[in-house]
């Protein structure tokens, strides 16, 4: 079956049928957004693999998590996506300083704070800058992939959806899409990779 066609909220209800095919259309239409999101809370390419891959396995194994009735699939990823990635930097920020502590007698465990930004002024940060870095990454496509995954991830626009409005073929939105995604990733990892070294 082709699921190009499908909505984000369709898949869904596939997904909650354990439908294989809908859970790799949703992988394939979201997996590199998800990944750059993750890297840049992370700032490790391996820990924002490892990120993505329990990303997409709690939408596998919990789908009735998403709400279609509290906003858009790719809003509710995207949250899903920056509290694991949040959680995985604190808990190895925690790791390592226990590593390289001595334990002291009756020291309590750090306590997770809120993840939400409102109650975080830190997290708050971090997502304006997250935010920052993908319209940057945005601006270095040319027109057509810019404009195509904006309609994607932005627009909440099925790639076929995409075609139609802008009369193109499904293969040519796809290919936009997906070397946009590519150039986009780079650009992320070499502003990390600048950020690091200043």
């Amino acid at each position: 079956m082709d699921y190009t066609g499908f909505r984000d909220d369709e898949l869904m209800d596939r997904l909650a049928g354990k439908d294989l095919g809908a859970f790799g259309a949703l992988y394939d239409r979201y997996s590199d957004l998800v990944y750059s999101v993750a890297l840049r809370v992370v700032a490790d390419t391996h820990v924002a693999e490892d990120v993505t891959q329990d990303v997409f396995l709690r939408v596998w194994r919990r789908p009735e998590q998403f709400d279609l009735k509290r906003g858009k699939f790719v809003t509710w990823l995207l949250s899903v996506t920056r509290n694991r990635s949040i959680d995985v930097r604190r808990s190895t920020g925690r790791r390592l300083r226990r590593e390289a502590l001595p334990p002291v007698a009756g020291e309590e465990e750090d306590v997770i704070p809120s993840t939400d930004e409102r109650d975080d002024p830190a997290l708050a940060t971090v997502l304006a800058d997250e935010r920052r870095a993908v319209r940057k990454a945005l601006e270095v496509l040319p027109q057509e992939q810019k404009l195509a995954i904006q309609l994607a991830y932005f627009g909440g626009l099925t790639q076929q959806e995409i075609a139609n409005q802008l009369g193109q073929p499904l293969g040519t939105v796809k290919t936009r899409i997906r070397l946009g995604m590519q150039k986009m990733r780079v650009a992320l990892e070499e502003r990390r990779g600048r950020d690091r070294n200043s």
